[in-house]
């Protein structure tokens, strides 16, 4: 064990190929389909990916298609993917800092890097402590209003809210039913819940815990918090206005509901794009600008150490901050009294680069085997790398190596960033020299 977690970054990958394995084997028995036969090989891939890897893309109707041990396998994927993925992010961020600044500390040592056991331990039960916790009180809430506002049976309601609930704080996406939640598109008590969920989820176990010891004093918040609640508080209104305005009058989408009813698509839609995969209106009838500006909010993503995708917000923001210092002429990247180090900057700029590059080469890739158009298919890409799940509906119709190619993308988005940042920061050393300044010329 000891000797796994010297080498983190390797740990991390082959952890999630694993559990991918694993997980398109149960898919495959013919216990978890309705009809009673195994699933195509493809199709238990993808649907496994898309659950370990918290995405919520699919190729058939997990409502129909699956059954309810089936349903239980892709519950239990989402889980661990979720779990895994906010454990491992978190250790590795405090490997990298070398502390941690929330009560629970990591012992960094200087020629290993291994990490104490025992403060690991203590660090995964306060984050299952924190999963379970969260998704128990949404399960609850929902449990009763899908026993009382749809005449669900109790069981049904209680299975429904279960699956939901850890759908939605893991920012899966995946639900169990067949116009995901489109049919609940003026329900405050359904959507509100699950946004909740999902900003709870995306934000990430070190801000949560430092938001529960420190709300009342956000002067004495850290750079990470800080970056990621104004942040994240940022998008989500330029995302809900955006959106609402865009689709207000679209009568494939918001076009036909009250005003109240509005008003809850429209916060519905501005929230799952920060890599939920829920969704209240179709996303095959929005206007293009919206499918434009879901793109730009989806490869954003949420919060660092979270269940969320894309990006990341702090990397998004850390880069605006950069190009405001290099616009006033200034040599350090301050925020809140605090300088950024160079070598963290440049992690950003890489993170980056690499996520456009990645759905730049996916969407290439679709556009070579499919004749869709090209804002679709750029939509499905960035979606996948995301984790964010969101569809127009072509995910079914893509050809074998398409899905692939989205199974490629999931994985690189879901685990691809958090390794490289991780890499890269724990690869950082000082050299004992410096080479001659030269300033090739920019723009």
């Amino acid at each position: 064990m000891l000797r796994a977690l010297r080498h983190p970054t390797r740990l991390l990958p082959s952890a999630f190929v694993a559990a991918l394995l694993v997980g398109t084997g149960l898919l495959l028995l013919p216990a978890a389909r309705t009809a009673g036969e195994s699933a195509p090989p493809l199709t238990a891939l993808f649907t496994a990916a898309s659950s370990v890897f918290i995405t919520g893309m699919s190729t058939v109707d997990t409502a129909t298609y699956w059954s309810p041990l089936g349903q239980g396998i892709i519950l239990a994927l989402v889980q661990i993917g979720g779990f895994g993925i906010m454990t491992f992010a978190t250790v590795l961020g405090l490997m990298v800092s070398r502390r941690l600044a929330l009560q629970t500390r990591l012992v960094a040592q200087a020629e290993t890097r291994a990490i104490n056991l025992g403060e690991v331990r203590n660090l995964l039960l306060r984050v299952l402590a924190m999963m379970v916790g969260f998704e128990l009180l949404i399960a609850v809430v929902l449990t009763v209003r899908f026993r009382i506002a749809y005449d669900e049976s109790l069981a049904t309601a209680a299975w429904h809210g279960v699956f939901h609930a850890v759908s939605a704080f893991n920012n899966a996406g995946t639900t169990l039913f067949s116009d995901s939640f489109v049919r609940f598109v003026g329900d405050p008590w359904i959507c509100g819940t699950v946004a909740v969920a999902v900003v709870l989820g995306g934000l990430g176990f070190p801000v949560v815990l430092e938001l529960y010891r420190e709300w009342r004093t956000p002067r004495l918040w850290s750079i990470h918090t800080r970056l990621t609640v104004w942040g994240t508080a940022l998008l989500l209104v330029a995302a809900i206005v955006t959106v609402t305005a865009l689709e207000w009058s679209n009568p494939a989408t918001l076009g036909p509901l009250n005003w109240r009813e509005t008003l809850v698509g429209g916060v519905f839609a501005g929230v799952n794009p920060r890599t939920a995969g829920f969704n209240s209106i179709d996303y095959a009838a929005v206007r293009p600008e919206t499918l434009a500006f879901t793109d730009v909010l989806m490869f954003i993503g949420g919060g660092s150490a979270g269940t969320s995708g894309g990006i990341k917000v702090t990397t998004f923001f850390l880069l605006a901050y950069v190009i405001w210092a290099e616009v006033r002429g200034e040599d350090d990247v301050n925020i809140a009294s605090r300088r950024v180090s160079p070598h963290t900057l440049r992690q950003a700029v890489t993170v980056a680069l690499l996520g456009v590059a990645a759905v730049a080469a996916g969407t290439m890739v679709l556009l070579l085997v499919t004749d869709l158009p090209f804002d679709r298919v750029l939509f499905e890409a960035t979606a996948a790398f995301s984790t964010a799940g969101l569809s127009t509906g072509i995910t079914a119709s893509l050809p074998p190596v398409g899905q692939v190619v989205l199974v490629v993308l999931m994985f690189v988005g879901r685990v691809g960033t958090i390794t490289v940042a991780s890499a890269l920061a724990l690869r950082h050393r000082k050299l004992r020299f410096r080479r001659p300044e030269e300033r090739p010329i920019i723009g």
